[in-house]
């Protein structure tokens, strides 16, 4: 079988299925990116370039659509140029372009990739009143649905991460949706029980506790003022804890940065209270193996999410075998149950958070079960030893289904 993956960078979320489908089940595989074409460990990659795009005269509630209009549209020109490509099935990530104009060029069955339904109320947009969205953003939120629809309909089968997620969708189109994880590689993320006490070229000092905090980037939707208020708490209390942070000083989904001026979230917040900067590390961005060794290591990692899209970090923590600190969200509350595998506290309660934090830190070892049922949890539900047969599954029913029409 050839599959064609369609999504706007490479390997995304991809990569993993590409090169199972490649090694263990000897399928063919293809990849259109914007990336440059190449041919590696079997996966031939096809680059679509942009030819034009949204402008500041293009009104502003269409501009997403706009984008994804010229994003589809490039990658039809692309394929069409090369003829010999004839995948038996095409899979692509609908949150960038639209699957729809490839129905123009193949008769095989479509897959798309469901990340996030915008929605008003329940979600990232009215969660935070203290920072409200304005009124073009949530009408621009309403527009941003349209690629997916186009989608929803076009498609033959679909999938979402979270059941939260898919349940973001329409109902009439939900039977066609499956609730698929990406799946962790645990081999990467995993619990290290002889990892060195050292972050980069910097010695954890004997008796200090570690609370971690890790993100994208450090904005609002994420909670990254509210770790930091829990964290002076938590300093104020003890003198035996310092706290890792890692990710980059940027704004990734939220749109706070009219409200805070022209700094950084990240200067905004410092810049609101008085924290002791000694007793905080800010990595930066880490490498896979560098965070992994550091979920290990600690002894409280914190997660905090709005209602958006579930970060990858929180399941590679628990494979890791991190007691997690989480905010009482729903995406959250899918993934950890609250004194079984993790602990969950109210996102906007920051005494709260501070307590359950405290609490770990006054006995790590009588926590550490809940990091190994995390563990226990991932190996046996999100790793990619189970995730990739089920997406396989849904693969194949999508082609089966298509020859018994």
């Amino acid at each position: 079988m050839h599959v064609l993956f369609v999504h706007q960078n490479f390997p995304a979320q991809f990569g993993h299925i590409a090169h199972h489908l490649i090694r263990r089940h000897a399928f063919r595989c293809s990849f259109v990116s914007q990336h440059a074409p190449a041919d590696s460990d079997g996966l031939n990659r096809v680059q679509y370039q942009l030819q034009g795009g949204a402008t500041e005269a293009t009104h502003y509630l269409s501009r997403t659509f706009e984008n994804s209009v010229w994003h589809s549209h490039a990658v039809y020109d692309a394929l069409r140029r090369r003829p010999e490509l004839r995948p038996d099935l095409v899979v692509a990530h609908s949150g960038f372009l639209s699957t729809v104009l490839l129905r123009e060029l193949y008769d095989c069955p479509i897959v798309n990739y469901f990340e996030f339904f915008y929605r008003t109320i329940g979600t990232d947009l009215d969660f935070r009143p203290d920072f409200p969205s304005p009124e073009i953003t949530r009408l621009r939120s309403r527009i941003r649905n349209a690629t997916l629809l186009l989608d929803l309909e076009n498609c033959d089968r679909g999938y979402s991460a979270t059941r939260w997620q898919r349940d973001l969708m329409p109902g009439i189109f939900q039977p066609k949706v499956k609730v698929i994880f990406d799946g962790i590689d645990t081999s990467i993320w995993r619990p290290r029980p002889d990892v060195d006490r050292r972050i980069g070229n910097w010695r954890i000092p004997p008796g200090k506790r570690i609370v971690t905090y890790a993100t994208r980037g450090m904005e609002a939707l994420r909670g990254f003022d509210i770790f930091m208020r829990v964290a002076k708490l938590v300093c104020d209390r003890r003198p035996d804890v310092i706290f890792v942070v890692a990710g980059q000083d940027r704004i990734a989904y939220g749109g706070e940065q009219d409200q805070i001026g022209k700094r950084t979230f990240k200067e905004w917040v410092l810049a609101n209270d008085r924290y002791d900067l000694s007793r905080f590390l800010f990595t930066g961005l880490l490498s896979p193996q560098n965070l992994a060794e550091l979920f290990a290591l600690t002894d409280v990692h914190i997660y905090l999410t709005v209602p958006f899209v579930l970060s990858w970090s929180l399941l590679n923590a628990l494979a890791c075998g991190a007691v997690v600190v989480g905010s009482d969200t729903p995406p959250v509350r899918e993934m950890i149950e609250h004194g079984k595998n993790g602990l969950l506290a109210d996102f906007f309660d920051v005494e709260g958070l501070a307590a359950t934090v405290n609490e770990v830190l006054d006995d790590p070892l009588a926590y550490r079960p809940l990091g190994q049922v995390g563990v226990d949890l991932v190996g046996r539900k999100y790793s990619l030893e189970v995730c990739l047969p089920q997406m396989l599954q849904l693969y194949q029913e999508a082609v089966t289904s298509q020859r018994a029409s």
